[in-house]
């Protein structure tokens, strides 16, 4: 299945002097894809997995000079490498500090070594390096679950994602076969999420949503618990799980901003800041902070204290939230449809920027400030067609914005400068 991050590895193919590290949270297709591409793009590819192969993970510590370690490698293994035409993939890095160390003498040598490096937590391992994280000699690439967009790609509905690219652009309403036909993939979407074994699962029975097996959403969930038992500190490990498990209960309120109350009723933040964090750099979790300003550059203007958390897979919320598929298909749970909504959203837009903002103004709420062309633009989400909301319409009044967007399930259109999107043309936005 095609990803867009295709198009940053190619980059990286002609000018390859530094290593490549590809950070995303485990089951995202991290060593799919890396995997794919060397075998398509260089004469000779070697794999190792460091989590699995100790003998390779040992080499380095006993050495970080690139020379030696392809030595080693070789009497192992029993080969001659080649680096002139050779890539080397080292996965699951993680496990080795002193292996993302030795990237950077890697990128200083003169001769033309070219590594790729993934790991299911990486940025959790980065964010609490002990060493010297050789900043400046590692090109960093992230990797979320597959968007709408590349859903659609795996379907081949290239000329569909044209169509709704150019009505994106004309604001002209696409005729409503093609636009029913697009709400009810993207309903599809909603609880299939983007993780690339449930869409791979969905495709091989023949499209057919009720063949799913929604057993891979849990056992992806069961993986992640596992990861924060295995890698996160003793004394992290059983708050890492409440706070995950506290997610589509928080997302459900009506003022779903984070508290740490909602986890347990005796939760504080200093107590369970750490667990948070490690949560958001292993990108199993997102955060959407609070922007106090509705100006540039919002990040300047973004509360610690006020925040709402969603999951990284939209998917993997309706599975934690043991709802059913038909709920969402029968409008029987239009209330969590809602919540799946947002987050749908939520990752839609993270995944392009790394950061989400909402806004709080006199009594009403912004979904989403997002920054389009230089200008603050406020985002109104809505689940169905019922668009009808005091919030954008005074927000509009006070703050005068170029436009604003309201995205439904209505068609394309603009009306009073309000720009209608609708909920599978999400993927347009910031393009």
């Amino acid at each position: 299945m095609y990803r867009k991050i295709s198009e940053e590895l190619l980059k990286w193919k002609d000018d390859y002097k530094m290593p490549l590290m590809l950070i995303g949270a485990r089951q995202t297709g991290k060593t799919y894809i890396l995997n794919e591409f060397c075998q398509k793009n260089f004469e000779n590819y070697l794999y190792f997995n460091l989590e699995k192969e100790i003998e390779i993970r040992e080499i380095f510590e006993e050495t970080i000079d690139p020379e030696k370690i392809i030595e080693k490698i070789e009497i192992i293994k029993g080969i001659i490498i080649n680096i002139e035409n050779t890539v080397i993939f080292f996965d699951e890095i993680q496990v080795s500090e002193k292996a993302i160390s030795s990237l950077k003498y890697f990128c200083e040598s003169i001769l033309p070594y070219k590594i790729i490096c993934a790991g299911s937590l990486l940025g959790v391992k980065i964010n609490r390096f002990k060493s010297s994280f050789p900043v400046g000699k590692v090109i960093i690439k992230y990797l979320y679950p597959m968007d709408f967009e590349e859903f659609l790609m795996a379907l081949n509905e290239q000329k569909l994602i044209e169509e709704i690219k150019e009505h994106y652009n004309s604001n002209e309403a696409v005729i409503k076969s093609i636009h029913e036909k697009a709400l009810l993939l993207y309903q599809k979407y909603l609880v299939l999420g983007g993780m690339p074994a449930i869409i791979n699962n969905y495709i091989v029975n023949d499209c057919n949503i009720a063949h799913v097996n929604f057993e891979l959403q849990d056992n992806i969930i069961t993986s992640y618990l596992a990861d924060m038992s295995m890698y996160a500190k003793n004394n992290e490990v059983r708050k890492n799980i409440q706070i995950y498990n506290s997610i589509p209960k928080e997302l459900a309120r009506v003022n779903n901003i984070f508290k740490y109350s909602i986890v347990d009723e005796n939760a504080r933040r200093i107590r369970y800041e750490s667990s948070l964090n490690w949560l958001l750099t292993s990108n199993m979790v997102l955060k959407c902070d609070l922007a106090s300003l509705n100006e540039s550059p919002l990040k300047a203007f973004a509360s610690n204290d006020k925040f709402k958390l969603y999951l990284s897979d939209t998917g993997l919320l309706r599975a934690l939230s043991h709802i059913d598929y038909q709920e969402i298909f029968l409008d029987k749970n239009e209330m969590y449809k809602g919540v799946l909504t947002e987050n749908y959203v939520a990752c839609e837009l993270y995944s392009k920027d790394k950061e989400i903002y909402y806004y709080n103004f006199d009594k009403y709420e912004i979904d989403f400030l997002i920054k389009i062309n230089g200008d603050i633009i406020p985002i109104e989400v809505k689940s169905g067609r019922r668009t009808n909301s005091k919030s954008l319409k005074e927000y509009v009044k006070k703050y005068n914005p170029v436009y604003s967007i309201r995205i439904s399930s209505k068609n394309f259109g603009l009306e009073n400068n309000i720009k209608s999107v609708p909920l599978y043309a999400v993927f347009c936005l910031k393009k």
